[in-house]
């Protein structure tokens, strides 16, 4: 058997696991409760690895170890920013948000939303809705990419074709469970992703001749730690940019929902930042061995597939592009499902159909994936040139037009909805031509934190306002 059979044949033999794992699942979801947040049934240590491992997808295999390669260690500041603020979404957010939807009976964040701001003009389910669908689709098509990219690299495939046919991987993928068969493939391929991610630098650190300087990475280390004040400031905006967007990652907040025990939540959080620390440490390196291995990539984003292929036997480099493969599929899939549960339980069953059966729900839920994946397959068709830059325009964008208000929602017992309004599109719109604006004015300022600032206070100021008119005789 040659090669490249060797590597295809690891890829079906992962894939068919994955949709045992899938079909097992289906049958624990069998109405729209138990597709969209599995029915709040989820074990502590299904809902850690679920949370986690649908966040980081192929970003953490191909974007973040190409700042790491290109930039230095300094860009480890990011990876050290998403361990803390999501140390702090477990600590304050995840236990209060599992209670309080539950308390509501909201199947979705949106519907929780508009619950707490006791909207009944819609309205509010219509903002997060087209938010949701902007950013979440330009997220997809990240995801998208780096499947193409894999696949195309993997058995020699046009691009086109490649994006085409790892769609149609993701969506049967979906369809046969939803929530449930994502949180249990997730859990599989979390444990498994830890092993390839830990593996693969350390084989190639091993391959590194005796000859290689030290220098360079003591170098890095200087250049790490912020001896100025205005390093410690771009320490801190590297961590800030990614970290606050936790607060408002749908894909990732429903997760807590779906936890049948909320006291079990610590449990969770130890389980599930035991993982990420591990995870992003390990990718970190992927970054540093491959700047020690490679001096001159042309595709930076490539750099952990370079060093698979360097280091591996052609059927286990077959697994490792399988399990990047695979978790970029239920992360997709994570993704997908929350703007499908948007597009189902927020639209169509508050405006053209109120009195929808869950399995109607289900039914249009299904449907809607469809429509997801034609955008999706559009953006991600025209090749863009970073998918670091493409996961981070989406993550920036939801962080922003919805981190503020989960937090407000969960603080305040009544917020008026046009406090929400307010929120999100202010969040949204900054973030979104923030970039623009970085062009203009030649800066570099990670449009998350201004639009996470202003979105805060337009809430708080909306809040203000609209108070005082309430008690203005």
């Amino acid at each position: 058997m040659d090669l490249f059979s060797l590597e295809v044949l690891a890829l079906a033999l992962y894939l068919i696991a994955l949709f045992a794992v899938a079909i097992f699942a289906y049958k624990k979801s069998q109405n729209s409760a138990d597709f969209i947040i599995g029915g709040r049934k989820m074990h502590f240590f299904v809902t850690a690895l679920a949370a986690h491992a649908s966040d980081m997808s192929s970003w953490i295999f191909l974007g973040y170890p190409a700042q790491v390669y290109t930039y230095g260690l300094k860009s480890s500041w990011v990876a050290i920013g998403l361990i803390f603020f999501m140390y702090l979404n477990w600590q304050f957010i995840a236990q209060k948000l599992r209670q309080e939807t539950a308390r509501f009976e909201s199947l979705t964040l949106f519907s929780f939303f508009e619950s707490v701001c006791k909207d009944t003009t819609g309205f509010t389910r219509v903002l997060t809705g087209i938010m949701s669908l902007v950013f979440y689709s330009v997220y997809i098509s990240a995801g998208l990419m780096g499947l193409g990219l894999l696949l195309q690299n993997l058995a020699a495939i046009p691009y086109t074709v490649a994006i085409i046919f790892g769609m149609l991987i993701v969506i049967p993928f979906l369809l046969l469970g939803g929530f449930v068969t994502l949180a249990w493939t997730d859990l599989v391929q979390g444990l498994f992703l830890l092993f390839v991610i830990i593996l693969v630098p350390f084989l190639s650190w091993l391959q590194l001749s005796a000859s290689v300087s030290m220098d360079t990475i003591f170098q890095d280390l200087s250049g790490f730690i912020p001896t100025t004040p205005a390093g410690a400031l771009a320490a801190f905006l590297l961590m800030a940019s990614w970290g606050l967007g936790y607060f408002g990652q749908p894909h990732i907040l429903t997760k807590f929902m779906g936890i049948n025990d909320p006291k079990e939540i610590p449990k969770s959080m130890a389980v599930g930042m035991t993982w990420q620390t591990i995870t992003l440490t390990a990718a970190t390196m992927i970054g540093l061995v491959g700047g020690l291995t490679f001096t001159n990539l042309s595709n930076p984003e490539l750099l952990f597939i370079e060093l698979s292929k360097k280091t591996l036997e052609p059927f286990l480099l077959g697994l490792v592009l399988s399990a990047i493969i695979g978790v970029t599929i239920t992360s997709m899939g994570a993704q997908i499902l929350v703007v499908i549960s948007t597009l189902a339980e927020d639209f169509y069953k508050k405006f053209f159909h109120k009195e929808a059966t869950n399995r109607q729900v289900l039914v249009v839920s299904r449907i809607s994936t469809l429509f997801v994946a034609l955008i999706a397959i559009t953006i991600a068709s025209f090749k863009p040139s970073s998918l670091f830059n493409l996961v981070s325009y989406a993550w920036f964008g939801l962080g922003a037009s919805f981190g503020p208000l989960v937090i407000a929602c969960l603080v305040r017992k009544n917020l008026h909805r046009y406090s929400a309004w307010a929120g999100i599109l202010t969040g949204g719109f900054a973030s979104g031509t923030f970039p623009a604006c970085n062009l203009l004015l030649k800066t570099s300022i990670p449009p998350l934190i201004p639009g996470f600032i202003l979105s805060m206070l337009a809430i708080t100021l909306a809040e203000y306002l609209t108070k005082k008119k309430r008690l203005c005789p």
